[in-house]
């Protein structure tokens, strides 16, 4: 299983990428809620955890910079279980 130190920025632009069908150069720097909910998803799959969020965190998340922040926090958070 990936360590939450392989999490980077590449890695989230490319998820946009397969979900925009876009080239990564193409791919915005902003995300709305639905390229959110699409990258916890797979970073959910790709480390083999629920994350969660509080609501600031979610509405704080405008830019794939915030995202990684946000995710980074999370999975360095002991899993629940």
């Amino acid at each position: 299983m990936p360590r939450q130190s392989d999490l980077d920025r590449a890695d989230l632009v490319g998820m946009l990428a397969e979900l925009t069908a876009k080239p990564v150069d193409q791919v915005p720097h902003r995300i709305g809620s639905m390229e959110l909910a699409w990258l916890v998803h797979l970073v959910e799959q790709r480390y083999g955890r629920r994350m969660e969020f509080t609501d600031d965190q979610l509405a704080g998340v405008r830019t794939v910079d915030d995202a990684l922040t946000v995710f980074r926090g999370s999975l360095t958070s002991p899993a629940d279980g």
